[in-house]
C-alpha cells in the first residue's frame, strides 16, 4: 500500500470559501431548458411546467447561482424576445446550435424557477451582434424599481418587484472566431468598457464578468487578457476561464492529471490580472470566474449527425455526454483545484446543469437520475464551505504523456465556522490502495464522523436510468486517531470527502 501525508493547520489559510464557486449553468441549447428544467406535460410538471423531480435533484447541489442564458447561444440572442406574452413570443433560429428557439422560456419564467431552486440567476449580456444600449436596457428591466420605460415594462409583464440580479456577464467566449460576433481583444475590451460603464450606471450595485480565453490552447491566451484588461480594468469584477477536459486518448492516468493543467490556468490568469492592475497602479484587485468547466467530448461525433439530420428543429439533443466512472474522479480534481484557489476564484459554474454535458439527466415524459459527476459536485457543495485550508501534503508521483510529477493523491481541506473540518481526496493511483497520514495536532478534540468513497473497479461504469445508483457514494472506514494524527485508507481510483466534527462533552 502506497503512503501519503498532510499537515493541517487553522493558521495556514488560503482564504474565505465563496460559495457561487458552486455554481451551474444552463443554457438555451439542446434539452437543458426544454425538457429538462421545463417539460410541461410531464407527470411531475408544476402550474409553470417546470418538472418538480428534476428540481428536487437540482436543490440538493445547493447551487448559489446559475449562469443564463448562454454560452453560446447569447450572442445572436435578443434578450426582449424572452419577455411579454408567452403567444407573442417571437421564434428565432439560434446560429449557434443550429436549432430553432421559440422563447416558451424567458426571462421572467426562468427567475421563477431560480427562486424555486434556491439560486441567483448570473445573466449574460449579448456583445455578439448587440451591445452598448440593450446592455443597459436589459439591466434597467431587471433591476430598476418602476417609473421608466423598461421596468414599467416588467411590471406591465407581471414582475412588479425588481430581479435583483447582482451578476452579469459581458458576453460570451469572444476571443472565439467560432462566436457570433468575435472580437479582438481591443474591440471587446473597448466595448466591454462602455457597456460596463452603462450597466452599473442604471444600477451601481452589480457585478461584471469580463471574457478571458475560451482555453488554454487558444492563440491569443494571455495577449487576450492583457489587451482586453488594459481597456475594461476598471469597470469589471471577475475575469472568466473556460475549460472542457477529454479522454478521447483512454489515456486514464493523463486524464486525471487535467487539473495540474487547470491550476497553470488559473495562476497564469491571476498573474496577468495583477500585471495590469500594477501597470495601471490600481488599487482593485481582480478574481476569476470560472464559468464554463467540466467533462466533454463523449458526445462529440453523434451531435454532428444529430445536426445534419434534424438541423433548425426545436431543443435537438445535442451534448448529452453520458459520464462515466473516472470523469466523476477529474470533476472532484477540478473542485478541488478550485479550492486551492479560492483566494482569487470567487465564481464557478459547471456547464451545465441538466441533460446538456450535465449532471443530471432525464428522459423526455420520464424519469431523472444522477450521472457519475453529481456526487463531487453535491459533497463539495455540502461539505466545502467556510474557509479553504493550505495542507502540506507529500505524495508519490507519476510522470504522464505531457505532465511530469503528478501527485496520486489530490488533496485539500475545509474549516467550518464551527470548528469541523473536511478532507477531501482523489487518489489517482490505478490499483493500488493509499495509507494517508494526517496530521491534525493543531485542532483540538476533533472525531471523523463520516468517509464517503466514490468508488467502481470500472473507469468506465455509468449511471442510467435503469441502474441510478452504479456509481454512488458508500461508507469507507473512518481510520483510526492516535496522538492528534489521522490514519486512514483511501481504495484505488476514488474521491473521498472524511468529515471531522468537534466532540461534544
Amino acid at each position: 500500500m502506497k503512503k501519503a501525508s498532510m499537515i493541517l493547520d487553522k493558521d495556514f489559510s488560503i482564504g474565505s470559501i465563496d460559495p457561487r464557486v458552486y455554481g451551474s449553468f444552463i443554457e438555451h441549447l439542446g434539452r437543458a431548458v426544454y425538457g429538462g428544467i421545463y417539460e410541461p406535460t410531464h407527470p411531475t410538471a408544476d402550474q409553470n411546467g417546470f418538472r418538480r423531480d428534476v428540481m428536487e435533484m437540482v436543490r440538493k447541489l445547493r447551487m448559489p447561482i446559475v449562469r443564463y442564458p448562454g454560452g453560446n447561444f447569447v450572442s445572436g440572442f435578443r434578450w426582449e424576445d424572452s419577455v411579454g406574452p408567452r403567444n407573442q413570443r417571437p421564434s428565432r433560429l439560434d446560429l449557434a446550435w443550429y436549432t430553432t428557439e421559440t422563447n416558451e422560456v424567458g426571462l421572467h419564467e426562468f427567475v421563477d424557477w431560480a427562486k424555486q431552486a434556491n439560486t441567483e440567476v448570473m445573466y449574460a449580456v449579448n456583445l455578439g451582434t448587440r451591445g452598448v444600449d440593450a446592455a443597459r436596457n436589459v439591466v434597467e428591466y431587471a433591476n430598476h424599481p418602476s417609473g421608466s420605460y423598461w421596468s414599467d415594462l416588467r411590471v406591465q409583464n407581471g414582475a412588479k418587484d425588481p430581479f435583483g440580479i447582482k451578476l452579469w456577464c459581458l458576453g460570451n467566449e469572444m476571443d472565439g472566431d467560432w462566436q457570433i460576433g468575435h472580437k479582438s481583444a481591443y474591440e471587446y475590451g473597448r466595448l466591454a468598457n462602455e457597456a460596463g460603464k452603462v450597466m452599473k450606471l442604471v444600477d451601481s450595485s452589480i457585478e461584471l464578468v469580463a471574457c478571458g480565453s475560451s482555453s488554454r490552447e487558444m492563440a491569443t491566451y494571455g495577449d487576450w487578457e492583457y489587451q482586453m484588461l488594459m481597456e475594461c480594468y476598471d469597470q469589471i469584477e471577475y475575469v472568466s476561464l473556460h475549460r472542457y477536459y477529454g479522454n478521447a486518448a483512454n489515456d486514464t492516468p493523463a486524464f486525471l492529471a487535467r487539473s495540474v493543467e487547470m491550476d497553470m490556468f488559473i495562476n497564469e490568469v491571476v498573474a496577468i490580472c495583477d500585471a495590469v492592475g500594477a501597470r495601471k497602479r490600481s488599487k482593485k484587485k481582480l478574481n476569476l470566474s470560472f464559468d464554463e468547466w467540466n467533462v466533454w467530448y463523449h458526445s462529440n461525433a453523434q451531435d454532428k449527425e444529430i445536426v445534419k439530420q434534424d438541423k433548425w428543429n426545436r431543443a435537438l439533443p445535442l451534448l448529452e455526454d453520458i459520464y462515466n466512472f473516472e470523469d466523476a474522479l477529474l470533476v472532484g480534481s477540478m473542485l478541488i483545484t478550485f479550492l486551492r484557489n479560492a483566494d482569487r476564484v470567487k465564481v464557478a459554474c459547471l456547464a451545465q446543469l441538466v441533460n446538456v454535458i450535465a449532471p443530471i439527466m432525464t428522459r423526455n415524459g420520464g424519469g431523472v437520475w444522477a450521472q457519475t459527476i453529481y456526487w463531487p459536485l453535491m459533497q463539495a457543495s455540502m461539505y466545502g464551505r467556510g474557509t479553504a485550508l493550505r495542507p502540506v501534503v507529500q505524495s508519490p508521483t507519476y510522470d504522464c504523456a505531457d505532465i511530469e510529477k503528478v501527485p496520486l493523491l489530490d488533496a485539500t481541506a475545509t474549516m467550518g465556522d464551527d470548528g469541523s473540518l473536511t478532507l477531501f481526496a482523489v487518489n489517482r493511483d490505478m490499483a493500488e490502495d493509499m495509507s494517508l497520514s494526517v496530521d491534525l495536532r493543531a485542532f483540538e478534540g476533533l472525531r471523523v464522523v463520516e468517509h464517503s468513497v466514490l468508488h467502481h473497479a470500472d473507469v468506465n461504469a455509468i449511471n442510467t436510468e435503469a441502474a441510478p445508483d452504479t456509481v454512488s457514494p458508500t461508507q469507507g472506514e473512518l481510520g483510526q486517531m492516535d496522538g492528534g494524527k489521522l490514519t486512514i485508507s483511501l481504495p484505488y481510483l476514488s474521491w473521498n470527502v472524511i468529515r471531522l466534527e468537534k466532540v461534544r462533552a
